[in-house]
């Protein structure tokens, strides 16, 4: 299935699916720039995200016959096996307006060896998180942290977290790299992150349920 199909498909006739579950309070698809595949295919070919109260709305969802329809339609276009699903808390670092036309930065964490999940989500969100703020070019930066409940389980979770950052375009965010703002987060990162595990997407949002 080509990327332009793909996105199609989810963005029109899945996301109608997806409208009718109950207990949603929110649900945005980011989808990658077709610049993203001129050089090698992605990791993911998107992030959906949904906004739902607590563990136990979950749960109920779950056990919707629009649940049923919305897994059923995902045979028609996406890749299961290879699509990870993570539960987590949100925190809003650095709070401001997303660009109406902006490009969303979704980046895939993992924690550095050696180093407690609780220990990393401290450090990710009171030390890191004022530092990366203060990118001049960053309009929004929230973390996502995978929920400490997921750890107990035998098979762990594949990513310890998400970043996720606004910019009002690709040039303005390039326009950030070199920055002394831009290079204290990056030497910082080194001190909590697997630096040989991030990948990165440059995506456009798209807001089905606001």
């Amino acid at each position: 299935m080509d990327v332009e199909a793909f996105q199609t498909y989810w963005l029109g006739t899945h996301a109608s699916i997806v409208k009718l579950l109950p207990f949603v309070n929110r649900y945005v698809q980011s989808h990658p720039l077709p610049g993203g595949y001129r050089k090698t295919d992605l990791i993911y070919d998107g992030l959906a995200e949904v906004w739902i109260d607590d563990t136990n709305a979950l749960r109920s969802m779950a056990s919707t016959d629009s649940y049923g329809a919305v897994t059923k339609d995902e045979e028609n276009f996406i890749d299961t096996p290879n699509t990870v699903l993570l539960l987590t808390e949100e925190h809003i670092i650095k709070d401001g307006e997303i660009p109406k036309n902006g490009v969303k930065s979704i980046e895939f964490v993992t924690r550095k060896s050696g180093i407690d999940v609780q220990e990393f989500q401290d450090y990710w969100k009171n030390i890191h998180g004022p530092i990366a703020s203060q990118m001049s070019t960053v309009q929004k930066y929230v973390q996502s942290h995978t929920k400490l409940g997921g750890y107990k389980r035998t098979a762990k979770p594949k990513w310890d977290g998400i970043a996720t950052t606004w910019f009002e375009s690709v040039d303005q965010m390039r326009q950030g790299v070199g920055t002394p703002e831009y290079e204290r987060t990056r030497a910082d990162g080194i001190n909590f992150v697997d630096t040989t595990m991030q990948h990165l997407l440059i995506t456009k949002e798209h807001f089905i349920i606001k």
